[in-house]
């Protein structure tokens, strides 16, 4: 049996996971949280890792009921990223091997999501729909590799939301993405926001500045409230992420459609979805914030599937 162990670092969720053969054994995590109407800066959020990051080891391991003897390989995020947390993780991932007598593997951050995302709802081939903070794309597998089909030609949907949280000054804890959904519950007045789907590409950058500059204006009016501006946002954002999907899955003759990323915990996006599927006769898969935020078992299956199909790129006697 393989046990892998995974580092992510890529943003401000800092996380190790445990995989054997497709089993989660642990996988702890940390949050650096900013105060509202402020973003993560790299050099503070790698500070933040460095602080933490060998207590969240100690609790995989434990969590896990493993010694490092027990681990196979070292598996770690190598990118895309913000460079300061990545090297931050980067380097203990690399001390860890190098202690352990461990292979080391580099992971692409993105194909954690998706690898990750297969494994928990066994989702044989499916349409991938990657939201995250910093990432947006339709993604499928198409002669031997994942292959973009569509994404963002500017700013990642949750970037979008997380800037418009700043705007009207939301909570980041426990993040703005999430406290956008549980407001937008309680909107009821549509606005008007701009719609952008190029092909299969989207923009956000227009919408956010739409909406930057006619929010305080707005509310200050009584036009609307900021329940109201976060239930618009989240319905014209998540319409342009199906529709792009959609039509991903009609070029591909796909049958499935799977979410994942940060976003992808968002009930609403899966219950917009959801209706797109249904119509085509087609299935939703999905998981939630255990899995769909960045976590460090991501990494450690998308490391189990390389390990297994032969990829060593470093040990602890190489240079």
């Amino acid at each position: 049996m393989t046990v892998v162990i995974g580092f992510e670092g890529s943003a401000n969720k800092i996380g190790i996971g445990i995989i054997r053969d497709g089993e989660v054994l642990s996988n702890p995590r940390r949050t650096y949280i900013t105060p509202p109407g402020q973003g993560f800066l790299p050099s503070e959020t790698a500070r933040h890792h460095r602080a933490v990051i060998l207590t969240v080891l100690q609790e995989a391991l434990e969590q896990a009921g493993l010694k490092p003897a027990d681990v196979d390989c070292v598996a770690y995020t190598k990118g895309p990223g913000m460079g300061a947390p990545l090297v931050t993780v980067a380097l203990v991932a690399r001390t860890v091997a190098q202690l352990w007598g461990k292979p080391l593997l580099g992971v692409n951050h993105c194909i954690g999501h998706i690898e990750m995302g297969r494994l928990i709802t066994h989702a044989d081939n499916p349409t991938v729909l990657y939201v995250s903070g910093g990432n947006t794309q339709v993604i499928a597998y198409s002669e031997r590799r994942y292959r973009i089909f569509g994404e963002t030609i500017d700013i990642a949907v949750g970037n979008c939301l997380d800037r418009f949280a700043r705007v009207i000054k939301i909570s980041n804890d426990p993040s703005p993405g999430y406290n956008i959904e549980q407001m937008a519950k309680k909107g009821s007045q549509y606005v008007e926001l701009p719609y952008t789907v190029k092909g299969m590409d989207v923009s956000f950058s227009g919408i956010l500045s739409y909406i930057e500059e006619a929010a305080h204006k707005m509310l200050e009016s009584g036009q609307c409230t900021a329940e109201d501006l976060c239930f618009s946002l989240q319905e014209t954002l998540f319409s342009m992420l199906v529709e792009i999907t959609e039509r991903a899955m009609a070029h591909c003759g796909s049958q499935e459609v799977l979410i994942v990323g940060g976003v992808g915990c968002n009930l609403r996006l899966q219950e917009m979805m959801g209706v797109m599927c249904k119509e085509r006769g087609a299935k939703l898969f999905a998981t939630d914030e255990r899995f769909c935020i960045d976590n460090g078992a991501m990494i450690a299956q998308a490391g189990w599937e390389m390990f297994r199909s032969g990829h060593t790129r470093w040990k602890n006697d190489e240079t």
